[in-house]
């Protein structure tokens, strides 16, 4: 009988699992593997903060999950997964509505032999006041292009009404990976705008705080990378406040545990991540306090051996007890791993145990710098780089992402169209 592996969520996991199973045995037609998400398009996630700012279109570069599961011999059923019932072995997908309320699709049930959970994460509000309604979140290009619009917006409102005194205050809350991007991003983003007409904006005018719970921003960084990318910060002017809890958002800015205001117009909040709050014990699965699935180092979820977890909403510990961070590398690791166990379960073979490997960490300062470590644990302590040939590295880290999915000849090609657009198109999205 056909087997049925179901994979929930297209993010940089799922869908690098979808494509192999697909190509592996959805092309033979030894399994029926259906990927499911939310959205119709993929975009890697840790290029949100550029399609936030504009020096990325999200047109451009998204993958539709129809036509690469076309290509790849598996299918897509565009929902959001709601519930997981273990006995019959199957997974609810919500209903469909559109903008009025119509429905479109009804309530699904979808059976499966093998179902991985590839969720990925959202922001964690840690319940502070405000947060919610004020500050945006970059969890998906949705979000992201919210934030692009409204600060178009605010540019444009600058440019035709402000006083001499007059400033834009955008602050940011999170000094991890996303946050310290997006700062550098939105200096570049400003000087773009100034080159297209927006006379009055430039660094001058644009005051971004950023703001970080802890002693240092890159806190999962080493010190002296950690120590770089804030000089680099504070050298285009960003102010960088650690040591710094928010205990309140409202609609003009933020207040901090000491009492200080942070005035802004603009707020996005990076501080930390959580799995989706339905995900908190469904199913009788067990899961931790930001809602993330208990897998064990095969990867299958701790209370049941057909349920797979990989990404940002496993937990999945290591040998020294700290669990995996939530890394895009990480998450291709661990689908390459559940790719072969579950090859292994269909083989009736022993399955393999996940040894996560820190190949560094990088940071990209826009076009500014890009600083981070490479070989991780991989030899004693690691190597600090930067400038041209850690922005080098960075943008690989991508194309290797790229390269799972459609292969070297395809990759080659769409990175000469990215070249050809970089001379065709604006540096940045104006619309």
């Amino acid at each position: 009988m056909l087997k049925k592996i179901i994979i929930i969520g297209g993010g940089a996991g799922g869908l690098e699992l979808a494509t192999r199973l697909g190509n592996r045995l959805g092309r033979k037609g030894r399994a029926e593997i259906t990927l499911v998400d939310r959205n119709h398009s993929h975009l890697w996630k840790p290029l949100l903060h550029e399609v936030a700012t504009g020096s990325l279109d999200e047109g451009v570069d998204a993958i539709s999950y129809l036509a690469h599961a076309h290509n790849h011999h598996f299918h897509f059923q565009l929902g959001t997964l709601s519930d997981i019932d273990r006995e019959r072995k199957t997974c609810r997908l919500d209903e469909i509505r559109d903008s009025a309320g119509e429905l479109l699709v009804p309530v699904r049930y979808l059976d499966y032999d093998i179902l991985v959970v590839a969720l990925g994460s959202v922001s964690n509000d840690f319940g502070t006041p405000g947060v919610k309604e004020h500050c945006i979140f970059l969890d998906n290009p949705a979000q992201a292009q919210h934030f692009h619009n409204k600060m178009l917006n605010r540019f444009l409102r600058f440019s035709s009404q402000s006083s001499v005194n007059e400033r834009v205050n955008i602050a940011i809350v999170g000094g991890g990976a996303t946050g310290v991007e997006l700062s550098a991003e939105l200096h570049n983003a400003v000087q773009e705008l100034h080159g297209y007409g927006f006379e009055k904006i430039d660094n001058q005018a644009l005051n971004v705080t950023l703001i970080e719970a802890g002693e240092r921003i890159l806190p999962a960084l080493p010190t002296r990378i950690s120590s770089a990318a804030h000089q680099e910060l504070t050298k285009m002017g960003v102010r960088v406040l650690t040591g710094t809890t928010i205990t309140r958002a409202e609609p003009d800015g933020l207040t901090t545990k000491d009492g200080e205001r942070i005035p802004a117009e603009l707020m996005v909040w990076a501080a930390g991540i959580k799995a989706p709050d339905f995900m908190r014990d469904i199913a009788g699965l067990e899961t931790n306090r930001a809602n993330q699935l208990a897998v064990k180092a095969t990867l299958q979820t701790t209370r049941d051996p057909f349920i797979f977890a990989i990404g940002d909403c496993a937990s999945c510990p290591q040998e020294n007890g700290r669990p995996v961070p939530p890394r895009a590398q990480a998450a291709h690791q661990m689908a390459t791993l559940a790719y072969g166990n579950i090859l292994a379960i269909l083989q009736t073979k022993p399955l393999k145990r996940y040894v996560y490997r820190d190949h560094g960490s990088l940071v990209s300062l826009s076009r500014f710098s890009t600083v981070g470590s490479l070989m991780g644990n991989l030899m004693r302590g690691s190597m600090m780089i930067e400038g041209r040939i850690a922005r080098a590295v960075y943008i690989s880290l991508y194309r290797m992402h790229q390269i799972a999915l459609h292969g070297m000849v395809k990759t080659g090609l769409m990175m000469l169209v990215g070249r050809i657009n970089r001379v065709i198109r604006p540096h940045l999205k104006l619309h």
